[in-house]
């Protein structure tokens, strides 16, 4: 589930909320997940990976993550992403494009002191995207955490990320493969709607 605080009024927030809530009552599975595109400058590339959507604020899309894994050094390197959902329930897909930033540490540590305390033991134990021997030892690191760890203090590096976007699609698919394709593209503070060529 996604959680929607004082959503922004603007037309692509206003359809983005519509398309969730269309698909929520289609019994979408895994509402939530959303993939994250973004550039290594250091390594020249692409990466992708789906992550959990959390909150839409207002303007702002959040997602949680370790703040030392890959993900975040691509961040740091080049702040342009963009981000994807796909609902099968209802044959939509979003698109949209973004900056993205850290959200504060105020932030951070008033979600995770609210967060299940398993979850917070995986997040304080495991050194994200590294290598390590065996899968044995993620479920040792793990229940250590359980035992000996302050499963409510958030963590340096751990926390939020927030983007706003500059770019929304909204693809709708049909049998006939007449697919609807509705953009919001921000420009001088003013969005632009346009269609697209299926």
């Amino acid at each position: 589930m996604i959680e929607f605080n004082n959503i922004s009024n603007e037309t692509p927030y206003r359809i983005f909320k519509e398309k969730y809530e269309d698909s929520l009552n289609a019994n979408q599975k895994i509402i939530e997940a959303i993939c994250i595109s973004s550039f290594s400058s250091d390594e020249n590339e692409v990466n992708a990976r789906f992550v959990n959507l959390k909150f839409v604020k207002d303007k702002e899309f959040i997602f949680f993550s370790n703040y030392e894994s890959p993900k975040s050094r691509d961040f740091i390197s080049h702040n342009q992403i963009s981000a994807l959902i796909y609902w099968n329930a209802t044959n939509v897909q979003i698109r949209m494009k973004a900056k993205i930033k850290k959200t504060s540490k105020e932030f951070n540590m008033e979600y995770f002191a609210k967060r299940d305390i398993k979850k917070n033991a995986l997040a304080i134990s495991s050194k994200q995207s590294n290598k390590i021997a065996s899968y044995e030892d993620v479920s040792v690191n793990y229940e250590k955490s359980l035992q000996k760890d302050n499963l409510e203090q958030c963590p340096e590096y751990w926390g939020g990320y927030s983007f706003i976007p500059y770019y929304f699609e909204f693809w709708e698919g049909h049998e006939s493969r007449l697919n609807k394709r509705q953009v919001f593209e921000k420009k001088n503070d003013e969005w632009n709607q346009f269609f697209l060529q299926p």
